[in-house]
């Protein structure tokens, strides 16, 4: 219908086709499938001169709207792709989004005030086609490879506690010393019972144990920070107790970085705008130098 009320429009079934940027037997062919289907005739031809039928009269102002309205839907659709606008759909995990997304969002929404966010913090994997959310934000070590994987961060990971605690029970040099320590296990981690290291001979698996278990970073780190024992945290969660003293690290140069946070999307060839500025803002946010691993009076 749309190409018939452009017909109709120029009175030319070349000139139609040249503005719909299409071959002449393509327009026409439409323009006969249409009038197959509604089972009459809508214009009359000759070899100079293009005229309506009767049929055709009746249909060519509903025609002309749907025209109309199509390419209206048009200049919205391009302008959501032009201009960063409209809802945006986040799915972040809980640890990283608490500490790191979430305080980052008025200065987002402050650069961008066409953008309205609807954000949900959880560390289930998400299905994006079936759950409609635009972008993902983990921490992983494997990204879907069916989703486009933007490296936000890196996710590096210390051995801490208190430097009360190293006094009371003293600083390990190599990682065979955890044994004479509380270690506190992260039990989404993998392997319960023993952490991983790498050093000069390779990778080495150290058998540990201690008074807590639990399966939520800034939780653990809460205990490291109360005495508890030792632990290993990500940066993104106890820097800034690093910089600041409350925590001390060690064993650093075992610790290779074996994570990244990720900003995933579905692959499309036209990403739109508001994912485009939502990345873009995460990574001059965060990159390159995550400001929580910088030291102190570089923040």
């Amino acid at each position: 219908m749309a190409i018939f009320a452009r017909v109709v429009e120029v009175g030319s079934f070349s000139e139609a086709a040249r503005r719909m940027d299409t071959s002449r037997s393509a327009v026409s062919k439409a323009v006969a499938k249409l009038e197959k289907s509604l089972g009459a005739r809508l214009l009359n031809r000759s070899t100079r001169h293009l005229s309506l039928t009767e049929a055709g009269a009746a249909l060519v102002e509903h025609a002309a709207r749907i025209l109309e309205e199509a390419e209206q839907a048009e200049r919205v659709v391009s302008s959501l792709h032009a201009e960063p606008r409209g809802m945006l759909r986040v799915s972040v995990s809980v640890a990283f989004g608490t500490l790191h997304i979430a305080p980052a969002l008025a200065d987002f929404v402050a650069r961008y005030p066409e953008i309205k966010i609807d954000m949900a913090i959880t560390d289930r994997p998400i299905d994006l086609a079936e759950e409609g959310y635009d972008v993902i934000i983990r921490v992983t070590g494997e990204p879907d490879l069916n989703l486009v994987a933007r490296k936000l961060a890196p996710v590096h990971r210390k051995l801490c506690a208190t430097p009360e605690y190293f006094l009371r029970r003293g600083i390990p040099r190599t990682p065979e010393d955890l044994v004479n320590h509380d270690c506190l296990d992260y039990t989404l981690s993998g392997e319960q019972g023993y952490w991983h290291f790498t050093g000069p001979e390779g990778k080495i698996a150290v058998p540990v144990s201690g008074p807590l278990r639990i399966n939520d970073d800034d939780a653990l780190s809460q205990a490291v920070l109360g005495g508890l024992g030792i632990a290993l945290l990500p940066t993104f969660t106890v820097g800034k107790d690093l910089q600041e003293g409350r925590l001390q690290a060690v064993l650093s140069e075992y610790l290779p970085v074996e994570r990244y946070i990720y900003a995933m999307y579905l692959p499309t060839r036209h990403l739109p705008a508001k994912i485009r500025a939502f990345i873009d803002f995460l990574l001059a946010r965060f990159g390159p130098e995550p400001y929580w691993d910088r030291p102190i009076g570089k923040n």
